[in-house]
């Protein structure tokens, strides 16, 4: 198993990027959470077996229909054990 922490950015808020994510994420068997940031990006936090994550960013590099992918920036990240894929409808920060 691996966490990764991905940011996606450029036009991903209002295009259904959370709801096709999770949809993903699902079929994917992926854990984690999907969350719109204040700077107009979306943040992702994914655990699963690196061959699977390796595919589930190919698929945030090109996201659903309507987005426009800027750039996906990937870092390691320590492994929480989520029980399933989340929407996280707001931010609590902003």
């Amino acid at each position: 198993m691996k966490h990764l922490n991905i940011k996606v950015t450029g036009k991903v808020q209002g295009v259904f990027f959370r709801a096709s994510t999770k949809a993903v994420a699902d079929q994917m068997g992926i854990k984690g959470f999907v969350r719109n940031e204040k700077d107009g990006s979306v943040y992702i936090e994914a655990e699963a077996q690196p061959v699977i994550l390796d595919a589930f960013i190919d698929w945030c590099k090109e996201g659903p229909d309507k987005a426009v992918v800027e750039n996906v920036k990937v870092s390691d990240g320590e492994l929480k054990n989520y029980r399933n894929f989340e929407v996280i409808k707001k931010n609590l920060l902003w």
